[in-house]
């Protein structure tokens, strides 16, 4: 079978400050909360995010997704230095790039696109949605 891999996939470690830190793609379990956090910021991500921009744009749900990709408390990820945080989120997506590029960002801008005439017919002349009193 051509393009299969082995499971589970040998993790990819980063050192970030002294402390070795193994990463190993998302989990089915995880899924849920990842993509409530990544939906803000889907339509960013690239097959080469600015980090930094994300950062700057969407700082919660990119300090969230690193969460949740490095099963890592929040707490942990707030401490990082910002060389630390910015490797450390180039190596996620590394590991879950297939992820991110080939399902979350075609997901995400597939709902959009099947939202988009619904969203228009609900609109009134004014341009907002109809109230439901």
């Amino acid at each position: 079978m051509d393009g299969f891999k082995t499971f589970p996939p040998e993790p990819v470690v980063v050192t970030l400050s002294g402390t070795a830190l193994e990463l190993t793609p998302i989990r089915l379990g995880e899924l849920p909360r990842l993509l409530a956090v990544v939906r803000p910021l889907a339509e960013e991500i690239t097959s080469d995010p600015d980090w930094m921009a994300l950062l700057g744009r969407h700082g919660d749900a990119v300090l969230d997704l690193l969460a949740i990709t490095t099963r890592r408390e929040r707490a942990w990820i707030n401490d990082l230095s910002l060389e630390d945080a910015v490797q450390l989120a180039a190596a996620v997506f590394e590991v879950n790039a297939d992820f991110f590029v080939a399902h979350v960002v075609p997901a995400v801008q597939g709902a959009a696109q099947r939202l988009a005439p619904t969203l228009s017919s609900l609109t009134n002349s004014g341009g907002t949605l109809p109230s439901h009193a």
